[in-house]
């Protein structure tokens, strides 16, 4: 009997993608569910349906929990944090990395080292020598893998994903999805990995 599958939609300027990102691997892993990695953009989104920038800055006193709450969580998690000093930064290289990353198996580490650099080191993950060096970190040829990525064929990709995400109802990062099932949220990983073990019970 195969696996259970579940996909993963998360985005690299997302707080709470960040905790997910962090914890889903060795989750699955417990619970043996083959994750399927979906970087995407929340921007186009978010667009739809009328807002130009995260919500968390539209409406200050949900951004004010919202970091309050990341701060616990990462506590909770033992991850580190830190308050980054631009929010939200561009996912859109380190969206476009990732999508290569998917099929040879590297997307899982490049993931976490970018949302480290971004909620927890506090570097810009939108410019190209900060992708470079945590592709080169992971021994990954950075000049060729950056040059793969912003071609037309990817560029076209994360496009098309980030249309399928709106087109599956998703409205924020990060979601999961068994099948027509979508749970979302970090705080919703769990429950996630759950129904999808129900699936093959």
């Amino acid at each position: 009997m195969s696996s259970p599958k579940m996909e993963f939609w998360y985005e690299f300027a997302s707080s709470y993608s960040y905790l997910s990102v962090m914890r889903i691997e060795r989750l699955a892993t417990d619970a043996g569910v083959d994750v399927q990695w979906r970087p995407f953009l929340l921007g186009p989104v978010f667009l739809a349906m009328g807002w130009n920038d995260s919500p968390f800055n539209i409406y200050p006193p949900k951004g004010r929990y919202m970091w309050r709450d990341l701060a616990r969580l990462a506590d909770k998690y033992d991850l580190p944090f830190r308050l980054p000093t631009r929010f939200p930064r561009s996912g859109v290289l380190a969206a476009r990395v990732a999508l290569l990353g998917v099929e040879p198996g590297w997307v899982a580490p490049f993931s976490r080292k970018v949302m480290l650099a971004n909620f927890a080191e506090d570097r810009e993950i939108g410019e190209a020598d900060v992708i470079s060096g945590i592709l080169s970190d992971l021994g990954l040829p950075a000049r060729e893998l950056l040059a793969a990525a912003v071609a037309d064929d990817n560029k076209l990709a994360l496009r098309r994903q980030t249309e399928r995400a709106a087109e599956l109802g998703l409205f924020g990062a990060p979601s999961f999805r068994i099948g027509d099932e979508m749970f979302w949220g970090n705080d919703r990983l769990e429950d996630a990995l759950a129904w999808a073990q129900r699936t093959t019970a």
